[in-house]
């Protein structure tokens, strides 16, 4: 069987799916199976020039809008360059970005088309305060989901908050189906240590939808009650010059390191014992598993995929959006209970193993392909 997975970042860069993808292809390569890899490389900008229709609403109507008008010349881009580099028929395609599935199907319409949705583009840009909410650009980019229902064979997403989230968006949602992402557990290799100082970690990009400025006002409220720590923050973004500068007016910038963007922060994770996000917002949350798999204790906010990854007091802690309080206490907690934390991270590690083994997904993946095969 003949698949294509269509991104649209290049495997190369920074981000749970794209990084994930090529892991997923590995498992794949068997004389029953043929999968390739396709997206969009960053260099190509404005070469596409072919108008565009969807058929479920006209997206002139919001073409005023710079955001908008980026999305679809992207989406122009895309089509010239599948136009340009595909040249073979597939059996199946599974695309993991609105836009490399909207092109596929418009350009190979008697493919079967699987799409997974793994995030909300609009919830991103509304946190990171890019759009407004119920403005013309969340119009546009939640008109897109109706959209996929209508073109793709099979809608896929992470987790049952996000399907919940979808509800709202399409006709028949509960067709949609949940397959969480899936992490090689070869790539992570949990360290015995023994830190005299808690050392905790967090892994993102560098954005306001992610919560590193509440997490450095509780790391403020730590200090003050004479705790030592160390934070380590892996991840680069437009707001990190603030987060600095927010370190330093809290007072705690010694305690805290900015390595900017890491390609294997695995690697790096095992050395610490804490690890801990208060998004915003999350579809799913890979970087918990992937902590998870390195046998750190989590803490997260109980938000999408990160409530359905950590069941609160058992293998994880969750806290409330935004409540910087909240959040030093229950860092706080395991800061200061070795035992405790120890619990956490093993009981993290069992069900990461068990729920978010590549192997498993993998597993779950071929069936769903098989579904597809008996069909053409």
């Amino acid at each position: 069987m003949k698949i294509l997975q269509a991104l649209f970042f290049p495997p190369e860069q920074p981000g749970g799916v794209s990084s994930m993808i090529p892991y997923i292809l590995e498992r794949f390569q068997s004389p029953n199976w043929e999968m390739d890899l396709f997206s969009l490389p960053k260099r190509i900008r404005g070469k596409g020039s072919e108008p565009v229709s969807f058929e479920t609403f006209d997206w002139n109507e919001y073409g005023d809008s710079l955001i908008v008008q980026k999305y679809m010349q992207t989406y122009k881009d895309y089509v010239w360059w599948t136009k340009l580099r595909i040249q073979k028929e597939y059996d199946l395609i599974h695309a993991h970005h609105p836009i490399a599935a909207l092109v596929m199907k418009e350009l190979f319409p008697k493919t079967p088309l699987i799409m997974t949705i793994h995030s909300s583009f609009e919830q991103e840009l509304i946190l990171n305060k890019r759009i407004e909410a119920n403005g013309p650009e969340y119009h546009f980019l939640t008109s897109l989901y109706r959209e996929l229902e209508e073109k793709a064979d099979l809608i896929m997403t992470v987790s049952e908050s996000f399907k919940k989230y979808l509800d709202g968006f399409l006709v028949e949602a509960e067709k949609v189906e949940v397959l969480p992402n899936g992490f090689d557990e070869k790539r992570f290799k949990p360290i015995s240590h023994d830190n005299v100082v808690p050392q905790l970690i967090t892994v993102c990009r560098l954005v306001p939808a992610k919560g590193i400025d509440v997490l450095l006002e509780a790391c403020s409220m730590l200090k003050q009650r004479g705790l030592d720590y160390v934070l380590h923050i892996i991840g680069d973004g437009p707001i990190r010059e603030d987060l600095e500068h927010k370190a330093q007016q809290l007072g705690i910038y010694d305690e805290t390191i900015f390595y900017g963007y890491m390609l294997h922060p695995e690697e790096f994770m095992p050395f610490s014992d804490i690890f801990v996000l208060p998004s915003r917002a999350e579809a799913f949350g890979s970087v918990f598993a992937e902590a998870a798999l390195c046998w750190l204790a989590l803490v997260g906010t109980e938000v999408g995929g990160i409530s359905e990854q950590i069941e609160d007091g058992v293998n994880g802690l969750l806290v409330p959006v935004d409540d910087a309080a909240k959040l030093a206490e229950a860092l706080e907690r395991v800061m200061t209970d070795s035992q405790f934390r120890y619990e956490l991270a093993r009981a993290a590690w069992t069900k990461a193993k068990g729920t978010y083994s590549l192997s498993r997904i993998v597993n779950e993946l071929k069936l769903t392909y098989m579904r597809f095969r008996k069909a053409t």
